[in-house]
């Protein structure tokens, strides 16, 4: 190509100029605008600055102070006889009179009759075990006098007794008559013992469970004639967990008719509460492989008031009812209300200078409404009954209705500031992280 037509191109394809002062003014505007802005920003007058309160939780607390506790241990069971039995015939024969009480439920007096067994046969008995006594008394001394007319022949012969003969003085004779008086008296001690039976009497005071014969009825040798059951004192069985038998009074094994523990027991029946004072009288000496309880035995001295005429409420036998039993008394002990234990058994304290204090307390024993410990306190220190949503050990309270001093307060720009140094933090810890290459 010639130097003519390189000329003649290279004016196309030069760009054209822009003027400076185009540039630069859009520039300056903006600069201006942005000082005018600044401007009237600090001529504006400022916003009062208000404090913002940073209140500590406001809570309630309760004085702790070590007492004396008498723990209440509750229980239940049933009302038992102490004894019940079966009455056997030890006679055979016909029922021949019953008494008017001989009914479910009649009570009868230790020795009072309950029915008659037919005894014509047993009479005639004893006057035959009468005779051969006789007899055999007669007999006895006939014989002694024979054995001792006897010695004296022995003796003419002039020689003593110890070379007489066994025969000769007759003394086999005189053991055999002896024997004979023995047997006969036994005969008539079992034909008086046979009589005596005829009559079935109430071996204690007793109250008639059940009825198994009446009049008329023949009975055999080893017949159920009826169920009694005494009624001088009743007892319940009352379970108890193993860590309540430390704070019982309860007497010793080999301790009879010894008091423990008081207990009350209570019924509820169709919004009527009937209540009767018993005593623990003793435990059983086991463990119940079940269940894994001890039994606690409580006495009711005459639960039918038949001993005592000014009694009025009885408490039957077969009664379910429930136990207080009146426990053991321990001092220095600190009842905690249960609302105020917390997870791990910790409660929330209070010092003097209001500052929060966060324990594990050891406990002894709770029930439902307290949590009973023995744990030493330090002195002025109050529970915090309000539970806390994130307590922290040292963190300032306020307790409700005492006068609280002057809170710390800061103002909006304090508070912005305190904003803005964390948001720098922040970000300087990002860029250190950024800078790393993490």
């Amino acid at each position: 190509m010639s130097n003519s037509a390189v000329n003649q191109s290279t004016p196309k394809r030069q760009k054209r100029m822009v003027p400076l002062r185009y540039v630069l003014t859009p520039i300056a505007i903006i600069f201006a605008a942005i000082i005018v802005l600044i401007l009237v920003g600090m001529m504006a007058p400022k916003p009062p600055k208000k404090p913002v309160e940073t209140r500590a939780p406001l809570v309630d607390v309760l004085a702790l102070s070590p007492t004396d506790v008498q723990f209440t241990i509750a229980s239940h069971g049933s009302v038992m006889p102490r004894t019940e039995t079966v009455l056997i015939s030890e006679v055979s024969g016909m029922v021949s009179k019953v008494s008017d009480k001989f009914v479910v439920g009649g009570f009868f007096r230790k020795g009072e009759q309950l029915l008659k067994i037919d005894d014509d046969t047993y009479q005639v008995e004893v006057l035959q075990a009468q005779s051969r006594l006789e007899s055999a008394e007669a007999e006895l001394v006939s014989e002694q006098a024979r054995s001792d007319q006897a010695k004296d022949e022995w003796l003419l012969t002039g020689k003593t007794l110890e070379q007489a003969p066994i025969l000769a003085l007759r003394i086999p004779q005189l053991q055999k008559a002896k024997a004979d008086l023995i047997a006969a008296q036994a005969d008539l001690r079992e034909a008086q013992r046979k009589l005596a039976r005829t009559s079935i009497v109430a071996p204690y005071d007793a109250m008639l469970k059940a009825k198994r014969v009446d009049v008329g009825q023949y009975i055999t040798i080893g017949a159920a004639l009826a169920d009694t059951f005494a009624i001088d004192y009743a007892e319940v069985r009352l379970p108890v967990k193993l860590r309540d038998v430390p704070f019982l009074d309860l007497p010793k094994i080999n301790q009879v008719h010894s008091e423990g523990s008081a207990v009350e027991l209570f019924s509820e029946v169709d919004n009527s509460r009937q209540t009767w004072a018993s005593f623990l009288t003793r435990y059983e000496g086991v463990v119940d492989t079940s269940s894994r309880v001890h039994y606690v035995v409580a006495q009711v001295v005459d639960p039918y008031g038949v001993l005592d005429l000014n009694q009025t409420n009885e408490i039957r036998i077969g009664t379910f009812v429930n136990a207080k039993i009146t426990g053991k008394s321990v001092d220095g002990v600190i009842a905690i209300p249960r609302g105020a234990v917390h997870s791990a058994n910790t409660i929330y304290l209070i010092d003097e200078a209001n500052k929060l204090h966060i324990k594990q307390v050891p406990v002894l024993r709770s029930d439902f409404d307290y949590v009973y410990s023995q744990q030493a306190l330090a002195a002025n220190n109050r529970l915090v009954l309000t539970n806390l949503e994130t307590p922290v050990e040292g963190m300032t309270l306020r307790v409700n209705g005492e006068w609280q001093p002057e809170q710390n307060t800061k103002t909006e720009e304090q508070v912005a500031g305190d904003s803005n140094v964390e948001e720098s933090a922040q970000e300087e810890a990002e860029g250190s992280t950024e800078g790393t290459g993490v």
